[in-house]
């Protein structure tokens, strides 16, 4: 069965704990603290895989988890890191907050690798903490706790062109005729159960077409198969609705229109608003009589005044279908060409922020222009975040801000110019 949503929990690596241990050489006589730092957890990582094309490795497997950062040892011996976890998804695939539904990552353009939970850094041996007036310190720092979430993988396909149309009107047909897809055709209703993409080559240029399961009506309330399918149309550029123009089933081509750009709208307004081409498949079985109007120059009449083409077209013969595929590569030429890829609106470390973790803001007794802040929402946001990159500090001031530490800083007293100190990094406070 075709997988394109997976619920999982995913948890990072815990750091490995600081030693504690003292020198016991024979010929040294005032062995002082060598315990080792504890190890690195390991991080979650997403990556896209080129060869899968379905999340089915995700639907019996529910939790991840990285490998913990040793305990350091004695002798000063480091702790081991503890091994990511580097999870394969296709491309296309949106990981997203199940609790909220934000987006984390989008796995497709050039996004092919991202560190989705980092591991907690490992806590510092005994050795770091010997001073002038503490020679034999027994205490070392714990390592950082690991994080988790739950979060919703969504695979959204990336196609150019998105076949949307009633159960039963060749669009499945159409896909065979255009491209060296195979998808199951046979004549009964929902015969599509999961979206086919083919490649079309024309004279002036290529592109990819994805042909989706039938929407119906209601389809964006959830009944039928359409529903689910939804949203493999958000990353198309251009919309082809396939309309059985015979009525062979007894239904109304213009009202089907009609019902599936309300289905569109009611899913996505911004979708509905896409560049549309109607084809009217089926020419081959129309009869008409004698003065009757035929079906085409209704559908003609109809919609080409909205700035919708119509073109006839038999996906059997192959009549029409050239000049409809041109058509559709000259709306690809004008329409912007950078991929839709959706922004990341969650961020884990984001998490550290809403915890309410103790925290202590003091001026110095020797230097009144040092604020000395500690405790463990600090002592855990500095496990995380990586304070030499752009994103990391960024992220670093966001969280001065948002968790309240400035105002905090400011009712202290602090002045501009001032220096705040959080456990061996230096700061300079400007507003």
């Amino acid at each position: 069965m075709f997988a394109d949503r997976a619920k999982i929990f995913i948890r990072s690596g815990k750091g490995g704990d600081g030693h504690v241990s003292f020198r016991r050489e024979l010929y040294v006589p005032n062995g002082g603290p060598d315990g080792g730092d504890g190890g690195r957890g390991g991080d979650v990582i997403f990556e896209v895989d080129e060869g899968q094309n379905t999340l089915g490795d995700y639907r019996h497997k529910r939790k991840y988890k990285a490998q913990d950062g040793e305990e350091g040892g004695k002798k000063r011996c480091h702790g081991a890191d503890g091994a990511d976890v580097v999870l394969k998804v296709p491309e296309g695939t949106v990981i997203m907050d199940a609790a909220s539904g934000k987006v984390i990552a989008d796995m497709s353009g050039e996004n092919k690798r991202q560190i989705v939970l980092k591991g907690g850094r490992g806590g510092k041996g005994n050795q770091h903490y010997a001073t002038a007036t503490m020679q034999v310190p027994k205490y070392a720092q714990p390592g950082q706790p690991a994080q988790e979430l739950e979060v919703l993988l969504e695979l959204k396909v990336i196609a150019d062109v998105g076949l949307v149309g009633f159960p039963n009107v060749g669009k499945s047909t159409f896909l065979s005729r255009v491209t060296n897809a195979q998808p199951k055709i046979a004549n009964y209703h929902f015969t599509t159960l999961s979206p086919n993409l083919g490649v079309v080559d024309t004279e002036n240029g290529g592109f990819v077409i994805a042909d989706i399961p039938g929407l119906i009506e209601g389809a964006s309330e959830g009944v039928g198969l359409g529903h689910e399918f939804l949203r493999h149309i958000e990353r198309t550029r251009v919309i082809i609705h396939i309309v059985d123009a015979a009525s062979t089933e007894g239904r109304d081509p213009i009202d089907d229109i009609y019902k599936i750009n309300k289905e569109l709208e009611a899913y996505n307004p911004e979708i509905a608003s896409r560049p549309q081409v109607i084809a009217a498949n089926k020419i081959d079985c129309i009869y008409t009589e004698d003065g009757e109007e035929s079906p085409i120059d209704k559908l003609k009449k109809e919609f080409e005044p909205k700035g919708i083409q119509v073109y006839a077209i038999s996906a059997v013969s192959g009549q029409g279908v050239r000049e409809l595929l041109f058509h559709v590569k000259e709306l690809l030429d004008n329409c912007k060409q950078e991929p839709i890829v959706f922004e990341q609106e969650f961020f884990p470390e984001d998490m550290l922020m809403s915890e309410n973790l103790p925290y202590t803001v003091e001026q110095d007794a020797e230097d009144p222009t040092i604020f000395i802040v500690e405790g463990p929402k600090i002592e855990k946001m500095l496990g995380y975040t990586n304070l030499d990159s752009e994103k990391g500090f960024a992220f670093f001031q966001r969280f001065l801000k948002e968790g309240g530490i400035l105002d905090e800083l400011e009712k202290a007293g602090i002045q501009e110019g001032d220096t705040v100190r959080m456990y061996g990094f230096d700061f300079d406070y400007y507003k």
